[in-house]
Order: structure tokens, then C-alpha cells, then sequence
């Protein structure tokens, strides 16, 4: 999105209401102003909405009048206990209003919003935010809710001026655990990039140059992704390509190159250690993703 964006006028465009402004907040008021839907936004900090009152916003006077704008109130804030203490002590009514929270929590405090919303009157949807601010509003912002569908469906149009929204079911958990699914994803790939990187950089060769074939790696494993996904949904592991014993032997490769260059052997020591364990209980023979199993237990299990 432009950082000066022309702005859409519609009649049909919903009334919104966004509670919050630090960055991504802006963001989000900013992608529904550019979407032609009427925006009212309050923040603590009024002086934080003067780019956005430029743009169009109204910048509510109270926190009680920036909630009854609008059927639909899209709430992002620094934590849960942040948007449970503001609008627990506004005296707002909110019998009827939508609540969207795209706060950064866990699925139990997503689950505990839900129910202390529904005894404010509110109907109430969790979401999860996987873009940074500067793509809210494009296709590239994938912005998750969970919820009761009926609610998610009612306000899909209002959402959508943000990015990709999808709603992955009744549980309001969902979003926080797809977020956190996501980032064990992200980080991992990011640090066995830089496992690679550290081993390489001992003989000379540099992140850049390194980075292209990472990246064709990285491609290459994300295909297998759905074929392993039916081996854990079926329970059976049959070795289609590799015997866990087998990958072992490179895991051991991989610990001893590391010791060797006198790099960090944390990381491939962590995964031979798991990989150990499923073939102490018998699983040496099946394919890689039985370490589900692994995966599964508690830490220390």
C-alpha cells in the first residue's frame, strides 16, 4: 500500500471502528480508509490519530463513542490483559457490537476473551496477523480468525479490506495456535539457514552466496509436506524414501562437521537426540515424519 493512498468512497462500504493505534493499528485503520469504509479510531494517545484523521478518520472523543460507531470493532493492543482492562472499564455498551481481536496472545487467553466478551453482550472473534504493517491491505497480509462462522461471514466484506482473511473455525484458539504454528516454521527454517551459514562461513563462503541454494532447499522440503501429512493423519510411516536409521547417520554427519569447524552443535545435536529416541522405540525402519511422535510428547516426557 502507498503511503499516500488515494481514497475509495462507497456507499455500500460498513462502518468500522479500530481501537488501538501503534503501528499496526494505524495500518489497519489505514487499509479500511483506503477501502472507502467509514473509520472511527480512539487510542489513549489521540495525537497518534492525526495522519489518519487527514485521511478521513474520525477520531472518537471517548472510548464508548469510538465503540458505538460502528457495528464492527476491530481491537489491537499491546496484550489481552490490555484490551480486558480497557474495555472492561470504559462502561461501553456492546450488546450487538463485533469484536475482532488481532491482539498477540495464546489460544487459552484467546478462549478467555471469548467468554468474557459474550457476558459484555459482544459477539467476538479472535484473529491472528501474519504480515508486518507495511502490507496490510495487499494480498500478502494473511489475517486469520476464529470464531463462530455465522459472525465471521456477516463482516467477511469489512474484513477483506485488510488482505487475505480466512476463518479456520468455531474455536477461538485457532487463530493464536495457527500463529504460533507458524512461527516454530519460520524460525526453524530461519535457523538451520543460519546452522548452514555459520558451517560455511568457516571456509569462506559468504551468507549471499549460500542463500540461493538454502533457498531451493527449502522449496524442495516444503513439497513433501503433503505426502507426510497423510503419513501422520493415517498413523503409518511406511520409508517411501529414507529410513529414520538412515537420516541418523547424516544427522551424526552433521553434529561431528560442526564440532569439527568449531561451530555451535546445539541445533543438529537437538535433532539427533529426537531422532534417537523414536528408534530406541522401535521406529528405525519408518520415514522421517514418525518423530510426530516426538513432537508430540511433553518436554521431558
Amino acid at each position: 500500500m502507498n503511503n499516500e493512498p488515494v481514497i475509495k468512497h462507497s456507499a455500500n462500504a460498513a462502518p468500522v471502528t479500530v481501537v488501538g493505534l501503534g503501528l499496526m493499528g494505524q495500518a489497519l485503520a489505514g487499509a479500511f480508509l483506503w477501502a472507502g469504509h467509514p473509520t472511527t479510531v480512539w487510542n489513549r494517545t489521540a495525537s497518534k490519530a492525526d495522519r489518519l484523521v487527514a485521511e478521513g478518520a474520525v477520531l472518537a472523543p471517548t472510548l464508548g463513542e469510538a465503540l458505538g460507531a460502528s457495528p464492527l470493532t476491530i481491537v489491537c493492543l499491546t496484550d489481552y490483559d490490555a484490551v480486558r482492562d480497557l474495555l472492561g472499564t470504559s462502561g461501553a455498551e456492546l450488546d450487538g457490537t463485533t469484536l475482532v481481536n488481532l491482539t498477540s496472545g495464546d489460544s487459552a487467553q484467546a478462549r478467555e476473551a471469548a467468554q468474557w466478551a459474550a457476558k459484555l453482550g459482544a459477539r467476538y472473534l479472535d484473529g491472528a496477523i501474519m504480515a508486518i504493517p507495511s502490507a496490510i491491505g495487499t494480498a500478502d497480509a494473511v489475517i486469520l480468525h476464529s470464531g463462530p462462522a455465522p459472525d465471521f461471514a456477516a463482516h467477511e466484506p469489512t474484513l477483506a479490506a485488510l488482505g487475505t482473511v480466512t476463518h479456520l473455525g468455531a474455536d477461538h484458539g485457532l487463530a493464536s495456535l495457527y500463529d504460533v504454528a507458524g512461527l516454530a516454521m519460520m524460525w526453524s527454517v530461519l535457523n538451520a539457514w543460519l546452522q548452514g551459514t555459520a558451517l560455511l562461513r568457516t571456509v569462506g563462503v559468504d551468507a549471499a552466496t549460500y542463500a540461493p541454494f538454502a533457498r531451493q532447499i527449502a522449496a524442495g522440503v516444503a513439497e513433501w509436506l503433503p505426502g507426510y501429512a497423510e503419513q501422520i493423519d493415517s498413523g503409518s510411516f511406511p520409508a517411501e524414501v529414507s529410513a529414520l536409521e538412515t537420516d541418523a547417520r547424516a544427522m551424526a554427519h552433521m553434529v561431528e562437521e560442526s564440532e569439527a569447524a568449531g561451530v555451535n552443535a546445539e541445533l543438529p545435536k537437538l535433532i539427533q537426540a529426537m531422532a534417537a529416541r523414536s528408534i530406541a522405540a522401535g521406529h528405525g525402519a519408518e520415514q522421517y515424519p514418525v518423530l510426530i511422535e516426538e513432537f508430540g510428547r511433553p518436554s521431558g516426557g
